[in-house]
C-alpha cells in the first residue's frame, strides 16, 4: 500500500469526522451525554474506514464506480448503526459492567432509538455529499 494512499486515507477520516461529528452531536438523542455523542463521530468512522478504504476498493476493481459506493455506502450506516446499537444501546444484564460501572443500557426507547439510527445514517450521507463535492471540485481524484 503506498504511503500517499494512506496518507490520503487520513486525510479523508479527518474530513469525514470533521462532517459527521458535529450531525451526530446534534441529531443523537438526548439520552447520550456529549462526550458519547462525540466519542461516536471519532470512533464509528474509525471502524468502518479500513473497510471502505482498503478492503472494497480491490473488490470492486475494474468494475463501475456506483458499484464500489453502492457497496460501500450501504455498508458504513448498516455497520456504523449495528455498532451503536451494540455498544450503547442493547441491554445488558447486570453482570456486565464497563469501565465506568455502567451496568444497563439506557431504558427501551422506540422512538430514540430511530432517532439514533437516523442520525448515524444521516451523518454518513452528509459526508458521503461532502466527499462527491469535493472530488466534483478536482481535490481529490
Amino acid at each position: 500500500m503506498p504511503a500517499e494512499y494512506l496518507r490520503l486515507m487520513l486525510v479523508c477520516y479527518l474530513i469525514t469526522v470533521a462532517v459527521e461529528t458535529p450531525v451526530l452531536v446534534v441529531f443523537l438523542s438526548h439520552r447520550h451525554s456529549n462526550r458519547v455523542r462525540v466519542f461516536a463521530g471519532l470512533w464509528l468512522t474509525a471502524c468502518t474506514y479500513p473497510v471502505v478504504w482498503l478492503v472494497l476498493p480491490p473488490v470492486f476493481d475494474g468494475e463501475p464506480r456506483w458499484m464500489y459506493l453502492l457497496v460501500a455506502e450501504t455498508f458504513a450506516p448498516v455497520a456504523e448503526c449495528a455498532i451503536f446499537w451494540y455498544a450503547f444501546l442493547r441491554p445488558r444484564g447486570r453482570e456486565e459492567e464497563d469501565a465506568e460501572g455502567y451496568v444497563e443500557a439506557p431504558a427501551p426507547d422506540r422512538r430514540a432509538t430511530v432517532r439514533d439510527l437516523t442520525a448515524i445514517t444521516v451523518a454518513n450521507l452528509c459526508s458521503f455529499g461532502v466527499g462527491e463535492v469535493l472530488i466534483a471540485l478536482g481535490l481529490f481524484g
